[in-house]
């Protein structure tokens, strides 16, 4: 199923990119990596894909993009259904609908109601109770998902749909019509955040549900239960539609493209990233002097560099440099941590304008002692380093020089001259006071992290981008000490010997990378494994990696 949802992905990509219907033969070769494909055998593997999605169509013996849907059905004719759903999390898959509710919208009148819970098969968490009122209980003779989709479905018929945020609706219904079906719903679709926010930009501050129903005064106000935010997003889409006739809309596929995101100036440029592969890897936007404007990583490269040209929420900085960028040069990598640290050293060695954050060890500073008080200094000392020196300058202006060695003792003084101060309605003074505090209780907390993080010793095994290898990073004494490519066979044996023996020897500590992988460490990857620094340890893990990675 998730096979064909990528490929037809993958087929319209490769229409836009081709500018025009592509030959069934060519279409094959690309998307199932075959050396030939004859016309007959192209349109038998391409047909399932084709004919599962709306965007898509034959033309002949060729795939293009289909007609726009709705194209000749005007707005007052056209029959809508307003859905919302409730769900136990944000991700198909990993979350499941709850409750459905709908409203079918008939003649640019309310017409009938559709509302059901459903069983998901898992608990419902405590935020999504309160948030809904909902309970396990209440949903415990419910039909499950995919029989309360099939209901959905069936009240829905080929009506135009309707969401608020139809994106997130849409992915959870899309996977069980899927299942129903083999097919993903084909119907138009209408989304009520991005028509208001293009109808209304200005003059609402935001395009939420509960915004929107106070701003254009509906009769039901949404409450985070299915039907009744169903009801007022109906009453949303009404208003909607008529501030869109007065702006020459006509038909369905009118309404559909004047909700589209506004085509940006980069748009034209989304063809840099065609050819991308679906692996991690770090990436570079060059300009026409081959000069470095931004540097990135990704844990599908394909996936990230498309967004850059999709979407509308970039930092003026990456807008910039989009806009600037000639050429895009990306380097595949086995794996999201290996590429994490290859992009913190690319930004540290070519400091593109566009990256907010420069890492540069030079900034960090420590706590001295100064006569009687305590200085935020470039001189290395035994407290520290510390990232952020406006962090670091508010905590020493808290501490006393005898507090030096343990700024934590410092906080319960603090705390009652603090108290103090409130009681003398001294607040200007107070105020001052609880942000040195806030500074130092961040400050030890990053000085006590960090000194558990220098005390690690561990192997870090990930994918290597060679078939068959494995990366090994050896972390020891606050560093990255050694980093290896394992090969299959008795050639890790000297690999590790010479890792080991890397990180045995002392170094400098490292601060961005070591908390970089204490990211990592906080929440892994699938595909990460972590080990103690031990020869026969770090070879069973890769044994065991490797073997895993081959279905042994």
């Amino acid at each position: 199923m998730q096979l064909r949802l990528d490929a037809a992905d993958r087929l319209v990509e490769l229409v836009e990119e081709q500018r025009g219907p592509v030959r069934a033969e060519e279409a094959a070769r690309r998307l199932f990596a075959l050396r030939s494909a004859p016309v007959a055998l192209a349109r038998s593997l391409l047909s399932d894909v084709v004919e599962a999605d709306a965007r898509l169509a034959w033309s002949g013996d060729a795939v293009g993009l289909a007609t726009p849907l709705g194209a000749g059905l005007r707005l007052e004719h056209a029959t809508y259904v307003v859905v919302d759903l409730e769900t136990t999390g944000l991700r198909p898959g990993s979350a499941q609908i709850c409750e459905i509710g709908a409203v079918r919208v008939r003649g640019l009148e309310l017409a009938e109601e559709f509302q059901t819970l459903c069983n998901p098969g898992m608990p419902l968490g405590p935020g999504v109770s309160a948030l809904t009122g909902l309970n396990d209980r209440k949903l415990r003779g419910a039909p499950p998902p995919t029989r309360a989709v099939q209901q959905f479905l069936a009240f829905a018929g080929d009506a135009v749909l309707v969401a608020h945020n139809a994106r997130f609706d849409l992915a959870f219904l899309d996977r069980e019509t899927v299942r129903l079906t083999g097919s993903r719903l084909a119907a138009p679709v209408v989304d009520t955040v991005s028509l208001a926010r293009r109808l209304l930009a200005g003059r609402v501050p935001r395009a939420s549900l509960s915004q929107l129903a106070w701003f254009l005064g509906t009769s039901v106000q949404p409450c985070h239960r299915a039907l009744p935010d169903a009801q007022a997003t109906a009453e949303v889409l009404l208003a909607l539609i008529g501030l869109a006739q007065e702006r020459g809309a006509e038909t369905v596929a009118d309404l559909v493209a004047l909700q589209a995101t506004r085509t940006r100036r980069v748009w034209d440029k989304r063809q840099l990233a065609f050819g991308a592969p679906q692996r991690p890897g770090v990436y570079l936007f060059r300009d026409r002097n081959d000069q470095v404007l931004y540097v990135g990583c990704a844990r599908d490269l394909r996936a990230r560099l498309r967004s850059y040209f999709r979407s509308e929420k970039l930092r003026p900085a990456v807008e910039a440099a989009v806009g600037a960028t000639e050429r895009i040069e990306w380097r595949v990598l086995g794996s999201e941590l290996e590429a994490a640290l290859v992009e913190l050293r690319l930004i540290r060695e070519l400091r593109p304008p566009a990256n907010a954050r420069v890492a540069r060890p030079d900034r960090h500073v420590w706590l001295r002692r100064r006569g009687d008080g305590v200085v935020a200094s470039s001189q290395r000392t035994t407290v520290g380093p510390i990232r952020s020196r406006r962090r670091a300058q508010l905590a020493a202006r808290a501490l006393l020089a005898e507090e030096l060695e343990r700024p934590a003792s410092a906080l319960p003084r603090l705390r009652r001259k603090l108290a103090a101060l409130s009681d003398a309605r001294r607040f200007e003074d107070a105020a001052r006071l609880r942000d040195r505090i806030d500074a130092l209780e961040h400050v030890c907390r990053d000085l006590e992290r960090l000194a558990r993080l220098q005390e690690l010793e561990r192997c870090l095994l990930v994918p290597a981008a060679e078939a068959g290898h494995v990366r090994a990073f050896f972390l020891a004494g606050g560093r990255i000490a050694a980093e290896r490519t394992l090969p299959p066979g008795g050639g890790a044996h000297l690999e590790i010997e010479a890792g080991l023996a890397a990180a045995r020897r002392p170094g400098d500590l490292d601060l961005d990378e070591l908390f970089l992988v204490a990211r990592f460490l906080r929440h892994p990857p699938p595909e990460l494994t972590v080990v103690p620094l031990e020869r026969e340890a770090i070879l069973t893990a890769t044994r065991a990696t490797t073997g895993a990675r081959h279905g042994l």
